[in-house]
């Protein structure tokens, strides 16, 4: 079994109401300005660049578990983990060190070739959006293979530029860790056992058309982030979600209790017994979506947040196989996706 673990970096939580704007100014370490520089909510399209002074102002809606990220070319990005929307931001970003020569990157069996399809499979997909989408930048990817461990990794200093024509985006993706582990010395998809990847995404909207919209609807219909959508607001039925334990049909009240305000819910999640699984292991449920999707959650926290985006607070403490895992980078939407 493939088992995928999608991570998302730093996840927050802040007292943050409707309407918000959050601004203040961009400078290097000599105070000068850094006309450009981009400025986003991680994993979403909501994202501003500063002006010719350094000075910028995004406003935002509701409460977003997001990261605030702040980056320029040659300089380190910035993770804003709390601010006060009272005060300006003034944030000083400092000349980036290339992590590559930190790295020893080892002669093995396999080209290099060989390493950019996979790592396109792992990362992108290998779906229709997945295959159509494209890396601008793969110059930039280096990889390294571990043969004692049978572990691929892969670096890069700039960010992944990826052109998701099938879904109208360009998603500019700042890498920050990426594995891949295999059952034995191998460079095939098919004998991946675990495959994880971390960083910050930026979309931006290219093309919108009615072929492009159906699309990204499919892309998010059955996915993770309607997964949690749905659960926080106990959205469950033929056409949406089904919960199994095991082969058998449950009500999913008896395993999930929701709690908290309409925009940032919390999720307890019943534990199971099942103690071959091992000490982390709360629950396991397997997922079926409008009768044809099929998919399975292993929960190794007994609870965790969500907010009206369906961002999760501890998704590396769950585990999916199945069509969810099969969602790579080019199938996945904004997560501020069909909310204004």
């Amino acid at each position: 079994m493939n088992l995928v673990k999608l991570f998302s970096l730093f996840i927050l939580f802040s007292s943050i109401s409707f309407a918000q704007v959050v601004k203040g100014k961009i400078v290097d370490e000599k105070n000068q300005p850094l006309p450009g520089a981009n400025i986003y909510f991680d994993g979403t399209s909501i994202a501003t660049i500063a002006d010719k002074d350094g000075a910028f102002q995004l406003q935002y809606g509701g409460k977003i578990n997001s990261i605030l990220a702040v980056s320029f070319i040659g300089y380190q990005t910035q993770y804003i983990k709390d601010h006060d929307n009272g005060k300006e931001l003034n944030i000083v970003l400092k000349e980036a060190v290339n992590i590559l020569n930190e790295v020893v990157l080892k002669k093995d069996r396999f080209s290099r070739k060989q390493k950019l399809q996979l790592f396109r499979e792992q990362f992108l997909g290998q779906t229709a959006v997945g295959r159509k989408a494209k890396i601008e930048n793969e110059d930039d990817l280096y990889f390294d293979y571990d043969e004692t461990t049978n572990t691929f990794k892969a670096y890069s200093d700039k960010p992944l530029i990826i052109n998701n024509a099938l879904l109208g985006y360009k998603i500019n993706y700042e890498l920050v860790d990426f594995e891949v582990k295999f059952f034995s010395t191998s460079i095939s998809s098919s004998d991946v056992y675990r495959s994880f990847y971390l960083g910050l995404s930026r979309y931006e909207e290219i093309e919108t058309n009615p072929k492009i919209l159906k699309q990204r609807q499919k892309c998010y219909e059955g996915s993770q982030l309607q997964f949690f959508r749905n659960l926080v607001n106990n959205i469950w039925d033929k056409d949406n979600f089904l919960l199994f334990v095991g082969s058998f049909q449950e009500n999913p009240n008896d395993y999930f209790k929701i709690t908290g305000e309409s925009e940032t819910k919390q999720v307890f999640v019943t534990k199971q017994n099942k103690s071959l699984v091992g000490k982390k292991f709360v629950a396991e449920f397997n997922l079926l979506y409008k009768k044809k999707q099929q998919s399975k959650i292993i929960f190794e926290t007994d609870t965790f947040f969500v907010d009206q985006f369906g961002n999760n607070s501890n998704i590396e403490n769950m585990i999916f196989s199945g069509y969810i895992a099969q969602l790579k980078v080019a199938d996945m939407v904004p997560l501020n996706y069909g909310i204004k």
